[in-house]
């Protein structure tokens, strides 16, 4: 790609670019949803630096511009909830939403209460994104119809 992107732990301060990109990024789930108020769209700002105070972010940088970002929380159960998987469509098909994933997944597994499994969850529509999860070891463990044009699918692997 020829491009030095760099992946570190989101701090609060980024809240701010990782709406702004967060906003960019699922226009196209909610145009193939036909959904314009799905959370990632209506999420406040003040939401989004609570997920990144209660849990664990990363961004990936181009420059000082944040071009991804990935949030991820772990359970009592051993669970790690990994969401908001985004890629600014200019950078997309580049590695960089495998590349943080794999991130994310590293940095639970190196803690002292290491995972047992990684789970998160996309639109059934979302090809791009269960082909990704796939690839990287996810297999679909259920489903949840949210409405009449949206159901949700359940990924997961051991960690």
């Amino acid at each position: 790609m020829g491009l030095s992107v760099t992946i570190s732990a989101a701090a609060a301060d980024d809240a701010e670019q990782i709406l702004k990109l967060q906003y960019l990024c699922y226009q196209s789930e909610a145009e193939l949803y036909g959904d314009w108020s799905i959370e990632p769209l209506t999420q406040s700002l003040d939401a989004v630096r609570a997920e990144l105070a209660q849990g664990y972010g990363l961004v990936a940088r181009l420059g000082d511009e944040v071009i991804a970002s990935v949030r991820a929380r772990a359970d009592e159960d051993g669970t790690v909830h990994i969401a908001k998987l985004i890629v600014h469509p200019r950078m997309r098909r580049h590695g960089i939403g495998g590349r943080l994933l794999d991130a994310i997944e590293r940095h639970f597994a190196g803690t002292d209460a290491a995972p047992k499994r990684f789970q998160l969850f996309t639109g059934h529509r979302s090809e791009g994104n269960l082909r990704l999860y796939r690839a990287r070891g996810y297999a679909q463990v259920g489903t949840r119809e949210i409405g009449p044009k949206l159901t949700l699918v359940t990924l997961e692997k051991a960690a």
